[in-house]
């Protein structure tokens, strides 16, 4: 768990100048949080190369080198997402979301979305205006684990029987995910570099670059989130029939955002406009989904040759599950995570990770491979397509190894990072950035607003 030689592995699949490596001072060590798993190391290393990859590219355009100091307890708080609004904390999960005794073990079941939940009510016979959460836990207690969620699958619903870690390394889909990199970078065209404006030396090292966000739930939009601390102009694309959640008031710091829904003609040229001054190009759709709208990778690259593109999946882009829908809870249960770590603690009941560090961690991630992307970009130029997903990133933080004593740690005070922020939503107060920029710090120059605030425009660079 050598947090350096972590972002090290991490920093050459970008492809940078391992000088670079030399101006990151990372602090502390695990554990941070109560978790057998090495949970700080994870946040702190990816929150390190989101930040130094950025860094990376201030400097291709003419800015010095300039340090990055992540320190561990603050990198793990920021992967743990909280926020308040007004005052109050939102409860992220809806009630009928989380685990279930099933006749031969445990699902997990996501329903945050409605639709979701009453597909999942429907399946089990249920209706959605009368159901009550022990009304599902009676019915799953007939049903087993795998049978549940392969029915789930077939229906396109989003659910996980959790699995022991011997159970998923023999899965065809632990197979697959096994023999991927943690994450993959891929020249998917011809173009010439395609320049950003010339920094002054005080200017955030992603001034200038113009970043579409096309993401709604935690990973995405926090690499559109890190992208915008570190100076990126951030237009997030929300379709206004389709549903967000409460963490949108913290993940839309920095960010304009516009409502476009691509079914429509108009809104479609309106998202052309866009697209022909965009740099990098963030989805996090369904697999195929991008592809069904007209804005897949390899289309993103003929209509905008040097663009760089960065997809999120839940399992990858290999294997039997590729096409199948996920969140950071379900991966977690479908991987073995949940239930390793009730063994660690000595708990009888599958115990899920302090935070959803799969999806932050990812998210981050993305940040990095963008960054690293376009760096490669300005130096070779071609197109690039940056891929990451929940279940890679759940194979690395399994490969960083165990923490013998992780749940001796108490919980740390996040007080001390909190910072009060004025946003469409209300007065927000979060964790602010762990990254600790020498020269140009990160912040957020735009309040979070609602979905559709903004025109879907470009401002001035």
């Amino acid at each position: 768990m050598d947090a350096n030689a972590t972002l090290a592995k991490i920093w050459t699949l970008g492809g940078l100048h391992k000088e670079a490596l030399r101006y990151a001072h990372l602090q502390g060590n695990d554990p941070v949080l109560p978790s057998s798993f090495a949970v700080g190391t994870a946040a702190q290393t990816s929150i390190a190369a989101a930040a130094l990859a950025a860094c990376e590219l201030g400097h291709v355009r003419g800015q010095p080198r300039q340090s990055v100091d992540v320190d561990m307890v603050h990198a793990a708080l920021e992967c743990e997402g909280w926020f308040s609004v007004d005052g109050q904390t939102p409860d992220p999960w809806d009630p009928f979301s989380g685990l279930y005794a099933c006749a031969d073990g445990w699902v997990r079941v996501h329903a945050n979305f409605a639709h979701h939940r009453d597909g999942a009510l429907t399946l089990l016979g249920l209706s959605s205006k009368t159901a009550r959460r022990e009304d599902a836990q009676g019915v799953l207690r007939n049903w087993k684990a795998l049978d549940f969620e392969q029915a789930a699958a077939d229906r396109g619903l989003v659910m996980s029987a959790l699995r022991s870690f011997s159970e998923w390394d023999v899965h065809p889909q632990a197979l697959a995910v096994a023999a991927q990199p943690l994450l993959t970078l891929e020249r998917i065209g011809d173009a010439s570099p395609r320049a950003l404006p010339k920094l002054h030396a005080d200017q955030r090292p992603l001034t200038g670059l113009r970043v579409l966000d096309l993401t709604r739930i935690v990973a995405g939009p926090v690499a559109g989130r890190t992208l915008a601390a570190l100076g990126a102009d951030v237009m997030l694309v929300n379709a206004p029939h389709l549903p967000n959640i409460s963490v949108i008031a913290e993940s839309s710091r920095g960010k304009l955002s516009c409502h476009l829904d691509l079914r429509v003609y108009e809104h479609k040229r309106a998202m052309d406009l866009l697209l022909a001054d965009t740099d990098i190009f963030v989805q996090g759709y369904r697999p195929g989904g991008m592809e069904a709208l007209g804005y897949g990778a390899q289309t993103l690259a003929e209509r905008r040759p040097g663009i760089v593109v960065v997809s999120l999946t839940a399992y990858g882009t290999q294997g039997p599950w590729a096409p199948r829908r996920g969140f950071d809870s379900l991966v977690q249960a479908a991987t073995g995570f949940n239930l390793a770590e009730a063994q660690a603690a000595g708990s009888a009941l599958p115990r899920a990770l302090p935070m959803q560090i799969l999806d932050h961690a990812s998210g981050y991630l993305m940040a990095f491979g963008a960054a690293a992307a376009k760096v490669r970009q300005l130096q070779d130029g071609g197109s690039w397509h940056v891929r990451v997903s929940l279940a890679q990133t759940a194979h690395w933080l399994r490969s960083l190894g165990r923490v013998p004593s992780g749940f001796a740690a108490a919980a740390p005070d996040r007080q001390a990072y909190l910072e009060n922020y004025p946003s469409g939503f209300g007065s927000l107060v979060a964790v602010r950035p762990a990254p600790q920029l020498a020269r140009t710090p990160a912040h957020w120059s735009r309040p979070s607003v609602p979905p559709g605030t903004d025109a879907p425009q470009w401002p001035p660079r």
